[in-house]
């Protein structure tokens, strides 16, 4: 086997998660998006914005990228 300086690429495979929100979580994500709009005078749709805000959550939480660190049980995923 060869010795090469890039390791095996992660899984890059999308999942659809399918959820439901509230009427007053649903009225800001779209305010969000019309705010988005307003600010890059780009349009993107909630769906394809909320992605990225889990990820922004997700890398801001410390607590929880700790717990990644310090090895989390498994989900049962």
């Amino acid at each position: 086997m060869a010795n090469l300086k890039l390791g095996k690429l992660p899984d890059r495979s999308p999942a659809k998660i399918t959820i439901t929100v509230g009427a007053e979580l649903n009225r800001a994500l779209h305010d969000y998006a019309s705010l988005y709009r307003q600010t890059y005078g780009e349009s993107e749709s909630v769906a394809e914005l909320i992605p990225f805000m889990l990820e922004a959550f997700l890398g801001s939480d410390r607590g929880f990228a700790k717990a990644r660190r310090d090895g989390l049980p498994d989900a049962g995923l």
